[in-house]
Parts: structure tokens; sequence; C-alpha cells
């Protein structure tokens, strides 16, 4: 018996755009003083660094991962390689979990 074959996602790139995926909010959570991406029947906390990759490549001004990760190493005066490395992990993480779609 074989199994059926399997798609590969692609990976994020630098060129792609990402957004939320359909059904997932970031919200503020005011008594905890943390922020978190929720979908139905689960949440996410995220971590400062986690907020600010998901503020610069979903908010209103994100353009594509490239552009985000530009700003993203200028606001953290960090090498450009390190962050891009960073910021497409988990935006892939985020992906793969259903949090954010290309």
């Amino acid at each position: 018996m074989s199994l059926p074959p399997t798609t590969a996602v692609p990976p994020i790139g630098e060129e792609n755009r990402i957004r939320l995926a359909p059904g997932v909010i970031l919200r503020h959570d005011r008594t905890r003083g943390q922020w978190m991406l929720m979908a139905a029947e689960r949440l996410l906390v995220l971590d400062d660094t986690a907020l600010a990759v998901i503020r610069a490549a979903t908010g209103p001004e994100a353009g594509t991962v490239g552009q985000a990760v530009d700003r993203l190493a200028v606001e953290y005066d960090a090498p450009r390689g390190e962050i891009a490395a960073d910021v497409l992990e988990l935006l892939t993480d985020l992906r793969n979990k259903g949090y954010v779609t290309p």
C-alpha cells in the first residue's frame, strides 16, 4: 500500500505579502498585559519580538516581507541578514500553525 503524495508548502520568502489568516485577530489582553493572536478555540501569546514582526508584516503599511525586514533591521539596529532569517522562520511557523497566510 502506498501513501498519497504530499504537497510541500513553499517557504515564505521576502517577496511575499503576509496577512492574518481568515478568522485570526491580533488582540491585547489588558488584564494580563499581553498581545495574542486569537482564532477559533485557540490563541497564541506573543512576546515583544513576535509582536513587532506581526505588526511590521501585517500592518497597514506592511508591504512585502522584505520591506518589513528592512524596517525592523533599522528599528532594532541589527544586521539585516539576522533579522531576515528570524522573521522568515517565525512567519513560516505561524503560517504552518494557521495564524498567517501569504
